[in-house]
């Protein structure tokens, strides 16, 4: 059985999480990059543009799944070149990989697309699974990450691909020890005095371990029965106070000054990114990961939070 994984996208953060932990299970990893160079031991590196069928798509030929985890950076700020790389990079890509699965005499049966957590609508009330109500389209610049979100899901389920298996993959914040990932960004700020509640703190923050982040999309990798949208997140999100207070506490920090709506917005400016990342309730549980049993490592904050930084310890 050929057990070659086409990882677009595989050399952000996320694909080099995902990387080693396929490689370790004895699967043979392509990644799709804007540059064939890599340091990367573990995985071999094509060139792609994202855009553009080219000679690549001939490593889908008989894959045994094609991942595509594409997309620019959501953390800077909204300015109109940027939204527009921001939703081209996604769609397009999206769309360029339908076109070379359906031009396979032997595709690959199973195709995973990042996709969102942040594509439902602003809740604290409610948590939202996968039938959760989706976010509004109007054009104000709170809701632009949930035009994205749906244009992204719209460019793969337009594609061609009747012998493929489709899963979006929409996913909550992954929590790892990597250099300028949220969690590093979120435990500098704690130790340094500035880790309380951001806004009113009663925001809800969906998450999941980088660990569980990789189990699940092997999980659905195997999968045979799950297709359509699926949340990657854990089953307990918390709000921004909890998380606040939870890092705090396991980092010996005892104060953290909080952050009010307007300092977020000076803060989002030198920073240069937006405080919807921050602000926006996101309450999200994974109902079709549980319902299909799936069982997550970590699937309390604390015990994820302690784990990563024992990992960020050790390293």
């Amino acid at each position: 059985m050929n057990k070659t994984i086409v990882l677009a996208g595989g050399s952000g953060m996320l694909g080099r999480i995902l990387q080693p932990f396929l490689t370790d299970r004895g699967y043979q990893v392509v990644v799709l990059s804007r540059s064939a160079r890599s340091d990367s031991q573990v995985a071999e590196h094509v060139c792609w543009d994202g855009r553009n069928l080219g000679d690549w798509r001939f490593r889908l030929e008989g894959a045994c799944a094609v991942i595509n985890l594409a997309g620019r950076s959501v953390n800077c700020r909204y300015t109109q070149r940027n939204r527009d790389l921001i939703l081209n990079s996604r769609t397009e890509s999206t769309r360029v990989l339908g076109q070379a699965i359906a031009r396979c005499n032997r595709p690959p049966p199973v195709w995973l697309n990042s996709s969102t957590a942040t594509i439902y609508k602003h809740s604290i009330a409610s948590s939202m699974g996968e039938a959760g109500a989706i976010g509004a389209t109007r054009e104000a610049k709170d809701e632009f990450s949930v035009r994205v979100a749906r244009a992204w899901e719209e460019a793969f389920h337009e594609a061609d691909v009747p012998d493929t298996r489709r899963v979006a993959l929409r996913t909550a914040m992954v929590l790892s020890g990597d250099d300028g990932s949220v969690f590093d960004v979120l435990t500098r700020l704690v130790r340094s005095g500035l880790g309380g509640k951001m806004a009113s703190g009663t925001q809800f923050v969906s998450w999941i371990h980088h660990v569980d982040f990789c189990r699940a999309i092997e999980f659905l990798l195997r999968s045979d029965d799950i297709s359509g949208p699926v949340n990657v997140a854990a089953p307990n999100p918390v709000t921004n106070r909890h998380l606040m207070e939870t890092l705090r506490s396991l980092c010996g920090v005892h104060f953290g000054l909080p952050a009010t709506r307007w300092m977020l917005e000076v803060g989002a400016l030198v920073m240069r990114t937006e405080t919807e990342l921050i602000i926006k309730s996101r309450r999200v549980v994974p109902d079709l990961l549980l319902h299909a049993g799936f069982r997550f490592n970590f699937a309390a904050i604390r015990e994820a939070l302690a784990q990563i930084l024992a990992e960020v310890a050790v390293n």
